[in-house]
Protein backbone atom coordinates (compact mmCIF):
# COMPACT_ATOMS: atom_id res chain seq x y z
CA UNK A 1 0.00 0.00 0.00
CA UNK A 2 1.22 3.21 -1.19
CA UNK A 3 0.33 6.13 1.28
CA UNK A 4 0.59 9.95 -0.78
CA UNK A 5 0.60 13.03 0.75
CA UNK A 6 -0.79 16.67 0.14
CA UNK A 7 0.34 19.28 1.83
CA UNK A 8 -0.98 23.06 1.41
CA UNK A 9 -0.34 26.20 3.33
CA UNK A 10 -2.11 29.33 3.02
CA UNK A 11 -1.39 32.89 5.26
CA UNK A 12 -4.65 33.97 6.63
CA UNK A 13 -5.00 37.91 7.38
CA UNK A 14 -7.30 36.91 10.37
CA UNK A 15 -6.43 36.29 14.22
CA UNK A 16 -5.70 32.70 15.56
CA UNK A 17 -9.12 32.99 17.48
CA UNK A 18 -11.26 33.06 14.17
CA UNK A 19 -9.03 30.91 12.12
CA UNK A 20 -9.62 28.40 15.08
CA UNK A 21 -13.26 28.92 15.55
CA UNK A 22 -14.17 28.88 11.62
CA UNK A 23 -12.20 25.66 10.51
CA UNK A 24 -12.88 23.63 14.08
CA UNK A 25 -16.75 23.62 13.27
CA UNK A 26 -17.33 20.55 11.71
CA UNK A 27 -20.19 22.69 9.49
CA UNK A 28 -18.05 24.78 7.98
CA UNK A 29 -16.22 21.67 5.62
CA UNK A 30 -19.55 22.13 3.39
CA UNK A 31 -18.97 25.80 2.52
CA UNK A 32 -14.80 25.07 1.47
CA UNK A 33 -15.57 22.52 -0.48
CA UNK A 34 -17.01 22.50 -4.89
CA UNK A 35 -20.54 21.92 -4.86
CA UNK A 36 -20.02 19.11 -7.50
CA UNK A 37 -18.69 17.31 -4.57
CA UNK A 38 -22.81 17.03 -3.05
CA UNK A 39 -20.78 17.20 0.61
CA UNK A 40 -23.72 17.14 3.35
CA UNK A 41 -22.90 17.06 6.61
CA UNK A 42 -25.78 14.15 8.33
CA UNK A 43 -24.12 14.48 12.02
CA UNK A 44 -26.20 17.18 13.84
CA UNK A 45 -23.43 19.11 15.68
CA UNK A 46 -25.40 21.93 15.66
CA UNK A 47 -22.55 24.04 16.02
CA UNK A 48 -20.11 22.00 18.29
CA UNK A 49 -16.69 22.71 18.81
CA UNK A 50 -14.69 19.88 17.69
CA UNK A 51 -13.29 17.25 20.10
CA UNK A 52 -11.12 13.87 20.42
CA UNK A 53 -13.37 11.25 19.77
CA UNK A 54 -15.82 12.93 17.89
CA UNK A 55 -17.61 11.28 14.83
CA UNK A 56 -18.85 12.88 12.52
CA UNK A 57 -20.75 11.42 9.30
CA UNK A 58 -21.01 12.98 5.91
CA UNK A 59 -22.28 11.95 2.64
CA UNK A 60 -20.19 13.07 -0.38
CA UNK A 61 -19.73 11.93 -3.99
CA UNK A 62 -15.79 12.34 -4.68
CA UNK A 63 -15.96 10.80 -8.53
CA UNK A 64 -18.79 10.42 -10.64
CA UNK A 65 -21.57 11.94 -8.61
CA UNK A 66 -21.41 8.63 -7.11
CA UNK A 67 -22.66 9.38 -3.13
CA UNK A 68 -20.52 7.32 -0.61
CA UNK A 69 -20.67 7.52 3.55
CA UNK A 70 -17.43 9.10 5.16
CA UNK A 71 -17.39 8.73 8.58
CA UNK A 72 -14.60 10.55 10.28
CA UNK A 73 -13.21 10.45 13.79
CA UNK A 74 -11.53 13.59 15.19
CA UNK A 75 -8.21 12.00 16.79
CA UNK A 76 -5.47 14.60 18.71
CA UNK A 77 -7.06 18.07 19.66
CA UNK A 78 -4.43 20.92 21.00
CA UNK A 79 -6.78 23.67 20.96
CA UNK A 80 -6.46 26.76 18.96
CA UNK A 81 -3.68 25.19 17.16
CA UNK A 82 -4.01 21.88 15.39
CA UNK A 83 -6.51 18.75 15.30
CA UNK A 84 -6.60 15.51 12.89
CA UNK A 85 -9.50 13.98 11.11
CA UNK A 86 -9.13 10.21 10.28
CA UNK A 87 -11.31 7.80 8.05
CA UNK A 88 -12.81 5.03 9.37
CA UNK A 89 -14.85 4.92 6.66
CA UNK A 90 -15.06 6.29 2.71
CA UNK A 91 -13.66 6.06 -0.18
CA UNK A 92 -9.71 5.51 0.59
CA UNK A 93 -7.87 3.17 2.59
CA UNK A 94 -6.16 5.69 4.46
CA UNK A 95 -6.96 9.05 5.00
CA UNK A 96 -5.37 11.36 7.65
CA UNK A 97 -5.55 15.39 7.80
CA UNK A 98 -3.71 17.34 10.21
CA UNK A 99 -5.23 20.92 10.33
CA UNK A 100 -2.40 23.35 12.00
CA UNK A 101 -2.99 27.02 12.50
CA UNK A 102 -0.14 28.88 13.90
CA UNK A 103 0.38 32.54 14.56
CA UNK A 104 2.57 34.55 11.46
CA UNK A 105 2.86 37.89 10.68
CA UNK A 106 -0.08 39.61 8.91
CA UNK A 107 -2.35 36.86 10.82
CA UNK A 108 -2.02 32.88 10.14
CA UNK A 109 -0.88 30.41 8.57
CA UNK A 110 -2.79 27.54 8.12
CA UNK A 111 -1.19 23.80 7.05
CA UNK A 112 -3.02 21.18 5.57
CA UNK A 113 -1.50 17.82 5.29
CA UNK A 114 -3.05 14.78 4.36
CA UNK A 115 -1.53 11.49 4.07
CA UNK A 116 -3.90 9.16 1.94
CA UNK A 117 -3.94 5.57 0.49
CA UNK A 118 -6.35 3.99 -2.04
CA UNK A 119 -7.98 0.48 -1.86
CA UNK A 120 -7.62 -1.88 -4.73
CA UNK A 121 -4.22 -2.28 -4.95
CA UNK A 122 -2.44 -1.92 -8.47
CA UNK A 123 -5.64 -0.26 -9.59
CA UNK A 124 -5.86 2.11 -6.79
CA UNK A 125 -2.42 3.43 -7.83
CA UNK A 126 -3.64 3.79 -11.09
CA UNK A 127 -6.84 5.67 -9.94
CA UNK A 128 -4.69 8.09 -8.36
CA UNK A 129 -2.16 8.44 -11.39
CA UNK A 130 -4.92 8.78 -13.84
CA UNK A 131 -7.67 10.81 -11.24
CA UNK A 132 -7.24 11.07 -7.59
CA UNK A 133 -4.19 13.01 -7.44
CA UNK A 134 -5.69 16.16 -9.81
CA UNK A 135 -9.12 15.72 -8.43
CA UNK A 136 -7.59 16.02 -4.64
CA UNK A 137 -5.11 19.26 -5.98
CA UNK A 138 -7.98 20.67 -7.32
CA UNK A 139 -10.23 20.22 -4.64
CA UNK A 140 -7.49 22.01 -2.51
CA UNK A 141 -7.27 24.94 -4.99
CA UNK A 142 -10.27 25.62 -4.78
CA UNK A 143 -10.25 25.31 -1.11
CA UNK A 144 -7.46 28.12 -1.21
CA UNK A 145 -9.80 30.23 -3.64
CA UNK A 146 -12.61 30.25 -1.48
CA UNK A 147 -11.04 31.11 2.04
CA UNK A 148 -9.17 33.55 0.45
CA UNK A 149 -12.54 35.53 -0.87
CA UNK A 150 -14.23 34.40 2.57
CA UNK A 151 -11.36 36.26 5.11
CA UNK A 152 -10.73 38.86 2.50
Amino acid sequence: MKVHQLKRTQLLPISLEKAWDFFSNPNNLAKITPADMGFVTITDLKDEPIKEGMLIEYRVKPLFSIPVKWITKIGKVVNGYSFVDNQLKGPYRVWEHTHIFEKAEGGVLMTDIVNYALPLGILGDIAHAVLVKKKLSDIFDYRKETISKFFG
